[in-house]
């Protein structure tokens, strides 16, 4: 694996170097309906919990989400959304052990990013591609902070009957760059756009291993590469575990694959465990030694 030639992001007092190492993006999901772990964080004081452990184990940044995108998710209006991130954002800001960690908002909300960003969020995480709100890109560009820009088809409550694809790397990778142009129109810095392939999202178990298998071709696209496989369905389906915190293991498999194929940054549940099996991964797989 070679060393990026993309331009490092700095975010806080922390620059992430592409291609040097993986860095792990840790899931605060401030709902009581996500797919995963639905109810347990949705108080100040458990979310609080969550993160101090969450940073304390290795994460990198604090993804906060008030809005589940799970499978036939029911949309939330936008001052429950408000209500439910905001609040957390500002908590963390008010503790010094958190004032210098970077902290992403994933909605597809222009309005949320705008006030998370205000609130102290650093970073904007869009499952839509910025496609769900017409004033996302626009948005994002007077902010001048950086956004993942995701994959998908159709809404959560649809994306699940949208799964063929005559070309599924190709239409990805189509999306994608449409994406990535529109952004720079909207005068976003490229530097400051990242890409998601989307596991799960419009996607069947094995277009999701197909996926992973060629990641690497989505290096062409010139940003760096976020990709979400933590406790996922097509792991379930594999290993025969319908209960989602039972697949660590094989959400660290999942993990290390990625690693292989490039990418960047890794949104995980389970910081620790993941934190380790890719300390592992980038001693094998990147160019830097492990001192």
């Amino acid at each position: 694996m070679t060393r990026s030639l993309f331009s490092d992001l700095t975010l806080r007092d922390r620059t992430f170097s592409w291609g040097q190492q993986t860095y792990l993006m840790g899931v605060l999901n401030v709902t009581p309906d996500s797919f995963s772990d639905g109810g347990q964080f949705n108080t100040l004081e458990s979310a609080l919990n969550q993160a101090q452990k969450m940073v304390t184990s290795g994460a990198d940044i604090l993804d906060i989400g008030g809005q589940s995108t799970r499978p036939n998710a029911e949309e939330v209006t936008l001052a429950e959304e408000l209500d439910r991130v905001i609040p957390i954002i500002q908590t963390l800001r008010q503790h010094s052990e958190f004032s210098q960690v970077p902290i992403s908002v994933d909605t597809t909300r222009s309005q949320v990013a705008k006030a998370a960003i205000a609130a102290g969020a650093d970073l904007i995480n869009d499952i839509s591609g910025a496609t769900f709100d017409a004033e996302m890109l626009s948005t994002v560009a007077k902010l001048g902070v950086p956004i993942v820009l995701m994959h998908t088809r159709g809404t959560p409550k649809t994306m699940q009957t949208l799964t063929d694809y005559e070309d599924l790397t190709g239409e990805i990778l189509q999306f994608l760059a449409a994406r990535i142009q529109a952004a720079i129109a909207a005068g976003i810095d490229r530097r400051q756009i990242i890409i998601d392939p989307g596991i799960g999202f419009a996607k069947k178990t094995a277009q999701n291993l197909e996926i992973l298998r060629q990641l690497s071709v989505f290096r062409s696209l010139g940003c760096p590469i976020l990709v979400g496989v933590s406790r996922k369905s097509f792991i379930g389906q594999i290993l025969n575990q319908p209960d989602p915190q039972t697949r660590v293991l094989g959400t660290a498999a999942a993990c290390v694959s990625a690693i292989v194929g490039g990418t960047d940054i890794l949104r995980v549940h389970d910081v620790a465990e993941m934190h380790d099996a890719c300390r592992v991964a980038d001693a094998i797989w990147r160019p830097c030694p492990i001192n």
